[in-house]
């Protein structure tokens, strides 16, 4: 959960940014529409409360206009009178489940001079006002909370966890011997405990809860079950792998309705044999490298087979195409994850019962740590992390089929060889300074899924401890850029670092020539839109431009907001 200190450091962001463009999955800002504690201004506290809660958690600020520009406008604040005990019982009174937001006051120079910071912290979904009716966080909106929505939350919350239902039939009927041999040697290699191991079948399965009054349950038939029996009682599942020559066309496919354990091994052995290798020359050894790194497949993999939602008719689908593979499960992304904060979120099940057998023979572990070995075994081969997309009724995960860059892998080993081991958030920053010329603290808090307090100490560690980036520009125009004899040691293409650096001194000569020729000219200045046209600069890249500008005394913004104009100095007189 968000501090207050984080909030007051977002609340100067708002000099330049409007509240919108900060709000986030777990966190939004607000008007207080009223000067007293009315029926609509307590719902619309209700509402938020309801929504966040249902979204994962998260908080709520009060006294904001989400679309101004500028702390003056933007912070209007909240009336003295509005006493934050009544709202508290105002939230319990009318939620069900009975919700318990903390309120904190936050004292703002402007506006009425205070703000209401609403805690809301995750609890058991759904939650509804007490006339049954809510909405849910999506992304930075509220959606209403519809029964499909109710019922997809109940099943990742394990209220009504589909896995853990019994399957009627003897249990030795139902499961088969190879894929329990499979489950043993796959547990083995994790180094599960080997008293565990040495159980008979029916102990075993018992021992990792998937038997239950003597009966199989759904989650020990797809990790054990034979062929017939999974499709008697998992009609809707199947795994399909299919080499394609186009998007519409394939030249050869593979079906099966195995348990995990066995589909897992069928699946990464169609994958391997259309997996090429390079091949490495170190001193005295050769290593080889896959195109796709296997311990990313298995991850993705293991992911689409454990988190799929095993109601919905759909297959586990993989398409191997020349240049990416595609992995594809039935159901969107759980609990509020999304492709945008996958990496840090907390995890969500959406089979309790199957991901905590598979947790108790290490296959897998509560800690979310399956997406980041994805990245990190593709970044640190210098390739395209994976691409990680909801569409709604599935989740899609692409890996492109990106070269090994020899000297990048080097670099990584002969690190680790002296103890400087680097996380996924390092390698992604070097990785994009490998691809653009230079990265700010808003950049690398979005694609390392930090928040930016957290992404400034990620560069000042990488700069400062590690040596890796040489930082420019000051406050907030402030930027870093890779070392140049590490560029040189890590860029495959090897272009000069003088060939990579944007030139800045030639931007601002384009930019002072315009705006010296609209003064002349008495025509209105630049916005900041049109110097991004002349200068095919990014918004922090125009920031950090014209703020030099004026530094310099020689360009002057007038206005606020989009609508404000960059003039030339001597217009000003």
């Amino acid at each position: 959960m968000r501090e207050l200190s984080e909030i007051r450091s977002l609340l100067d962001e708002l000099e330049h940014r409007s509240a919108d463009s900060l709000e986030a999955q777990d966190l939004d800002f607000k008007r207080w529409e009223s000067r007293s504690m009315d029926k609509a201004s307590i719902k619309a506290v209700v509402n938020m409360a309801i929504c966040m809660a249902n979204g994962g958690g998260g908080i709520v600020v009060f006294g904001i206009d989400d679309k101004a520009i500028g702390r003056k406008k933007a912070i209007l604040g909240v009336p003295p009178e509005v006493d934050i005990n009544r709202l508290k019982q105002a939230v319990y009174d009318s939620t069900e489940p009975k919700l318990t937001p903390v309120f904190q006051g936050l004292l703002v120079p402007e506006g009425t001079g205070r703000l209401i910071v609403m805690h809301i912290y995750q609890g058991l979904p759904p939650y509804t006002d007490t006339k049954g009716q809510g909405t849910i966080r999506i992304g930075k909106d509220c959606q209403p909370l519809t029964g499909t929505l109710r019922r997809k939350m109940m099943i990742e919350t394990g209220e009504t966890d589909f896995t853990a239902s019994p399957v009627p039939g003897p249990i030795e009927s139902l499961i088969s011997p190879s894929a329990m041999e499979r489950l043993r040697g796959e547990a083995a290699k994790e180094k599960a405990p080997e008293d565990l191991l040495r159980k008979t079948d029916r102990d075993l399965l018992r021992a990792i809860g998937l038997i239950r009054d003597g009966r199989l349950l759904r989650a020990g038939l797809l990790l054990a079950g034979s062929p017939e029996a999974i499709r008697e009682h998992f009609p809707g599942y199947v795994w399909t792998h299919i080499r394609m020559v186009s998007d519409t066309d394939y030249i050869d496919r593979g079906d099966g309705n195995d348990a995990i354990p066995v589909a897992l091994e069928r699946i990464l052995d169609r994958i391997m044999a259309d997996n090429p290798i390079t091949t490495i020359k170190q001193a005295l050894f050769h290593f080889e490298i896959r195109t796709y790194p296997e311990i990313a497949l298995r991850e993705a993999l293991l992911n689409a087979l454990v988190h799929a939602d095993y109601r919905i008719h759909g297959p586990i689908l993989i398409k191997q195409f020349k240049d990416r593979l595609e992995i594809s499960n039935p159901g969107g992304l759980p609990g509020g994850i999304t492709p945008e904060n996958i990496l840090r979120h907390e995890p969500v099940s959406r089979n309790p019962t199957l991901v905590d057998a598979l947790t108790r023979l290490r296959l897998v572990n509560r800690s979310n740590l399956g997406v980041r070995r994805m990245y990190q075994a593709l970044l640190i081969e210098g390739k395209e992390p994976p691409k990680i997309l909801d569409e709604g009724g599935a989740v899609r995960v692409i890996f492109r089929a990106s070269e090994l860059s020899v000297p990048f892998r080097m670099f990584i080993a002969e690190e680790a060889e002296r103890g400087c081991l680097l996380s996924v958030e390092h390698l992604l920053i070097i990785q994009h300074l490998l691809r653009h010329p230079e990265i700010d603290t808003e950049t690398a808090a979005k694609i390392t899924q930090q928040t930016e307090p957290d992404a400034r100490e990620t560069l000042n560690h990488m700069g400062i401890d590690f040596g890796y980036l040489e930082r420019g520009g000051t406050g907030r125009s402030t930027y870093w850029m890779l070392r140049p004899d590490l560029y040189r040691r890590l860029s495959s293409v090897g272009h000069p670092e003088r060939a990579r650096r944007i030139d800045w001194e030639a931007a601002k000569t384009r930019v002072l020539s315009v705006l010296r020729e609209s003064a002349r000219r008495k025509e209105p200045g630049l916005t900041n839109a049109e110097i991004r046209k002349i200068t095919r600069f990014g918004r922090s890249q125009v920031k950090r431009l014209m703020a030099e500008l004026a530094h310099e005394d020689t360009a002057f913004r007038e206005g606020r907001g989009r609508g404000a104009k960059w003039l030339f100095k001597e217009e000003r007189t």
